[in-house]
């Protein structure tokens, strides 16, 4: 029994970084792909940008989760680049704007 607590103590914090670059890297690329939207550009061009600028940000998400020192600065770097996207995405989610 003691030999399984200490494998799940040793893998926790790997199986919590591969679910932060996994879960967390999409979903700041999402909210980065729809907050794009907010810019003051032509849509069509903001859903290229945006379209595009995800596959940048979701790359470097999962480098940053596995580049820290821990698996909680991980989480708390991805949530704070996620909040003030999630802000910017919800402005475009709200505003009700058609094509």
């Amino acid at each position: 029994m003691m030999a399984v607590l200490r494998g799940v103590w040793r893998t926790g914090p790997l199986v919590s970084r591969i679910v932060a670059a996994i879960g967390g890297g999409y979903a700041v690329a999402a909210l980065a792909s729809v907050a794009v939207l907010a810019l003051p550009m032509s849509r069509p061009q903001a859903v290229l940008t945006g379209m595009l600028a995800s596959f940048a940000i979701y790359t470097c998400a999962v480098i940053w989760v596995f580049a820290v020192r821990s698996a909680w600065r991980a989480w708390v770097g991805l949530a704070v680049v996620a909040i003030p996207l999630f802000a910017a995405a919800w402005t475009v989610w709200s505003s009700g704007a058609n094509p």
